[in-house]
């Protein structure tokens, strides 16, 4: 495993499939969470955030045959893309969405039970947590990244820095509140990936069979955090120079 500090033995194709993972979402920043209506509408979703250029892919088990629609798209892709499996309850939904190919899982609350079986198995997990005990506890149980949620409803970004003080070693990818107007503020603040729902993939687009609306989104989003970590490694390397 790759985190400094956690020694889990696991087999060397999943630890690859792993790091492989950790790399892309540490290196995008952006992780589109998709909360379809149909398995068509999922499809449309994945198709289009990867045409933008986000080649990371969140379905929910809200959308009507997940586990399904996980499994196509698994088959369907190319090896590039990284299909996770979110609003995770419980370790029989866990469970069937590793069997169906999912690279990732992610949780909206912290279940201890799906984060040991997340590491036995040798996949990337994303532990939902809120309070800072959840989010020490997330981390210490072997979460990779740590989903911060409902972000934006107990300070957004304020509260991304408040808890960076403390826990400035672990990864933490608020979900919640993230919209084309904060997710600098999120990057700044120090999150090191966004989870972005609705405001990338609108509901509405799908419906209308609009993916070009998702494609422009995604890449804005994209655009935006790029641009906000090159304001942050500018802003330290002016520091630097300045001693």
């Amino acid at each position: 495993m790759e985190v400094e500090g956690k020694q889990t033995v696991l087999r060397d194709g999943a630890k690859m499939d792993k790091q492989r993972a950790r790399e892309r979402i540490l290196k995008i920043g952006v992780v589109p969470v998709v909360r379809a209506s149909s398995a068509r509408e999922a499809r449309l979703a994945a198709d289009a955030v990867c045409q933008a250029g986000i080649p990371i892919v969140e379905i929910t088990m809200t959308v009507p045959g997940a586990v399904d629609v996980i499994r196509e798209l698994t088959k369907s892709s190319s090896g590039d893309v990284l299909i996770g499996a979110g609003t995770v309850l419980n370790v029989e939904a866990a469970r069937k969405c590793l069997d169906a190919g999912a690279q990732f899982l992610v949780s909206p609350g912290l279940n201890l039970e799906v984060v040991k079986l997340a590491g036995t198995e040798g996949k990337l997990m994303m532990a939902g947590a809120l309070t800072p005990t959840e989010v020490i506890t997330a981390w210490e149980a072997g979460s990779d990244f740590v989903k911060v949620f409902p972000c934006g409803q107990v300070g957004g970004a304020k509260y991304i820095k408040a808890l960076q003080g403390p826990f400035p070693q672990i990864p933490l990818v608020p979900t919640g509140g993230v919209s084309l107007l904060t997710a600098a503020e999120f990057i700044e603040a120090g999150a090191v990936a966004l989870g972005v729902g609705g405001e990338c993939v609108q509901a509405e687009a799908l419906k209308a069979n609009k993916p070009e609306i998702i494609v422009e989104n995604a890449k804005k989003f994209l655009a935006i955090v790029n641009q906000a970590r090159e304001r942050i490694a500018s802003a330290k390397a002016l520091a630097k120079s300045s001693h």
